[in-house]
């Protein structure tokens, strides 16, 4: 799903890959701390896979409650390149963007889920979170 993201004025100091509960955890140099399901990470990526090559070429990412992240690239300064256990990693998330998704997680996870449910589409109950 296509996302504005705004410059921000604060760095990345801290990334945690959590594989048990599937979240990365990242900080920022103003003291914000988020942890992001690899789900939802997975399903706003920014990669032209998902997004197409302009508005209204976005594809709905689905099935995704599963997937982990087996790496992580740096990329540059400004951002990393993650692979997800489904084989995805074409995309780049920025400082910025990963900022976005966990300030807007509660507002960008509810939206996703609807637009889930409005295409006819069902979420299972992710396999890590029954396996505990």
């Amino acid at each position: 799903m296509r996302l504005t993201v705004d410059p921000i004025s604060t760095t990345l100091t801290e990334i945690k890959l959590h594989q048990i509960s599937h979240q990365l955890e990242i900080s920022f140099d103003d003291g914000q701390t988020f942890q992001l399901p690899y789900e939802y990470l997975r399903v706003y990526t920014p990669s032209a896979e998902a997004l197409g090559h302009g508005p209204g070429q976005e594809v709905l990412q689905i099935g995704k409650q599963d997937v982990g992240v087996d790496s992580i690239k740096p990329v540059g300064n400004y951002g990393i390149a993650p692979t997800f256990s489904d084989g995805h990693d074409t995309g780049i998330y920025t400082w910025a963007l990963l900022y976005k998704l966990g300030k807007e997680y509660d507002l960008l996870w509810p939206d996703y889920l609807q637009r889930l449910e409005a295409a006819g589409h069902t979420r299972s109950t992710p396999k890590h979170a029954t396996d505990r």
